[in-house]
């Protein structure tokens, strides 16, 4: 009896041990292995890049993420792309997250990102203040940001958006070449595109740091957010380790690699002059009022959403 009962016992043992071997064998992959892929969509301007330096200097693989960088050379492509569910997030605005809103897109903006733009006139014009702008060509693109800043400059500088004679130009190499040549007087850019401008002549009228104007965004899908929490926490945790990155190093340490991987022109060598990057925040209420009231104004949107609407702060402080 006292046999069978240390027999029945070490079976018991040997049944444990070998499910907790089992156990062992199926606990959690590591880290990186937990994580999905982020794919984010990036454009050509100074936004992109933190994510294009969180991606070269091994930040988000430090973090155990897989980040895919998508490049495009247009809003409308890059918006594209998010909406039909290729893209988990995009640099973008304020006012493409009310359109997509206004269009019944599914996304939310989970921070601030770091842009410039600038008015810049041409090497040709006298005009060294937004009065001297009055009546005179202002390229812009129609109903976009550069269309706010260029409006928010414009009663800046003490004049009414239809005393500039705004001139539709939606591809920014067009804007820029039109500027270059004297056809325009003035053009609204983003950098680095306006420092291609200055280095060819141009000269800056005003620029959105001055206004304390900062309408770009980080826009996810709320898909992606329900569902990749963790990934766009570690995502943000690498961008700012790019943002501390950016601060200590001197430009020529990364000018060579961004100009590659952000598909800036080779002019911008020398004299970019980059914003102030600032670590990831939530949008202030007043400029998402701000963004609101001036599309309703030109009755571009209807309604007049709320921040928790727009805006998920839970990634953020």
């Amino acid at each position: 009896m006292k046999r069978t009962i240390i027999i029945v016992l070490l079976l018991s043992a040997i049944i444990a041990l070998s499910g907790c071997a089992k156990d062992k064998k199926e606990e959690p992959a590591p880290k990186q292995g937990q994580m999905q892929t982020l794919t984010i969509g990036l454009m050509p301007d100074v936004d992109s890049i933190p994510f294009i330096i969180a991606q070269e200097k091994g930040y988000f693989q430090e973090e155990g993420l897989n980040v895919t960088l998508r490049h495009f050379k247009s809003a409308m492509e890059r918006d594209s792309a998010l909406q039909s569910g290729h893209l988990d997030g995009v640099i973008s605005d304020m006012l493409a997250e009310a359109f997509a809103k206004a269009g019944g897109f599914d996304t939310v903006i989970t921070s601030l990102t770091t842009g410039s733009y600038k008015l810049v006139i041409n090497k040709n014009e006298a005009a060294d203040t937004v009065q001297g702008l009055r009546g005179k060509e202002v390229a812009i693109s129609k109903n976009t940001i550069i269309d706010y800043v260029t409006d928010k400059i414009a009663s800046d500088g003490g004049l009414a958006p239809n005393e500039l004679n705004k001139v539709v130009i939606p591809q920014i190499p067009a804007r820029l070449e039109m500027l270059q040549n004297g056809k325009i007087a003035a053009a609204t850019l983003p950098e680095p595109m306006a420092t291609v401008a200055v280095k060819n002549g141009a000269k800056v009228i005003k620029n959105s740091e001055q206004l304390a104007l900062n309408p770009g965004v980080l826009i996810f899908t709320t898909k992606s957010v329900g569902e990749k929490e963790k990934e766009i926490q570690a995502m943000y945790r690498a961008y700012s380790k790019a943002i501390d990155y950016l601060a200590r190093e001197p430009m020529e340490n990364y000018i060579d690699l961004i100009i590659e991987k952000g598909g800036f022109p080779q002019d911008v060598k020398g004299s970019l002059v980059l914003p102030q990057y600032k670590k990831a925040a939530a949008p202030e209420q007043k400029d998402i009022d701000d963004v609101i009231d001036w599309l309703r104004t030109r009755q571009l949107i209807q309604t007049k959403y709320t921040y928790p609407e727009l805006v998920d702060t839970r990634f953020v402080r």
